[in-house]
């Protein structure tokens, strides 16, 4: 089937789930930078509503990724006014920090079914609009979790349940020109580590010399590779995921020095203020 051109007139819709703050936020608002109408969800629709009041013609909207009735409420309603949405970005997430044998079914359980089990409920209900359109493209955020052990055990597997499902549905729906894509961030700078930070100050120092680019990440950082995804740039894109980890999965510095191989004196480990490029910064 081919591409069915898009009015260009018309701004694309773009819905993101998990978007009242951190790095759902900061996809809402590059989304928007670069021309798209953007539908802010979450379950929290206060903060869904915060981060719409400050983005330009969004739209906020409560969705509970884990109901279905909640999916088909709410992609209904949208769809309804708006017509059928031009970019999903599948961000909602929830993560346990429990060790395995610790980890109680009802924690375990909601970590796969927020990461996965969300993003197929919303894929089952906007995948189908955008075959019919004949465009589209949706954008997954997994993790570096979902390709190495970082902890977080059944987070992680969830995430590695997710990149099998961007692959399994660009396959199936490239033919009707619609693109399915994932990011992989690493460690990101949100206000869950602040929380976290308050408790534990150099927490996000200690994951510094494990990143090659001497620093963690930025929410801006994954919203901007989310926002290449999702356009026109990468439209002979699909099926892949772009590890957004400043060359975590590239491998370890870190390990090459304890372990006396010969690397490159670049001055190791760089200033803590690097640690995101000049500072803690969190767009949520």
């Amino acid at each position: 089937m081919s591409r069915q051109p898009r009015d260009a007139a018309s701004p694309r819709r773009a819905l993101i789930t998990g978007a009242g703050g951190g790095i759902g936020a900061a996809i809402a608002r590059v989304l928007h930078a670069g021309g798209a109408m953007v539908i802010v969800t979450d379950t929290d629709l206060d903060a869904a509503r915060v981060v719409a009041d400050g983005i330009e013609g969004a739209e906020a909207v409560h969705l509970d990724v884990r109901s279905e009735q909640s999916v088909r409420t709410a992609i209904g309603s949208v769809t309804s006014r708006h017509g059928p949405l031009d970019i999903l970005v599948n961000n909602a997430a929830v993560c346990s920090n429990l060790d395995f044998e610790s980890v109680p079914e009802p924690v375990w359980s909601a970590d796969v079914d927020v990461v996965l089990g969300g993003a197929i409920r919303l894929c089952q209900a906007v995948l189908p609009g955008m075959r019919e359109a004949g465009r589209g493209a949706v954008v997954n955020v997994a993790s570096v979790n979902g390709h190495r052990y970082f902890g977080n055990d059944t987070y992680s597997a969830a995430k590695a349940g997710l990149l099998n499902l961007t692959r399994g549905l660009a396959v199936q729906y490239g033919p009707y020109g619609v693109r399915v894509n994932s990011v992989s961030p690493g460690t990101i700078a949100t206000p869950i580590w602040e929380e976290r930070l308050a408790t534990d100050p150099d927490a996000l120092d200690r994951a510094v010399p494990w990143y090659p680019m001497g620093r963690v990440g930025t929410v801006d950082d994954v919203a901007e590779a989310v926002a290449f995804l999702a356009g026109d740039r990468a439209s002979w894109i699909n099926g892949i995921d772009l590890p957004v980890d400043g060359g975590l999965l590239a491998g370890s510095r870190a390990m090459a020095v304890d372990i006396g191989a010969a690397v490159v004196d670049t001055g190791w480990p760089p200033p803590a203020v690097r640690r995101t490029g000049d500072g803690i910064r969190d767009g949520g």
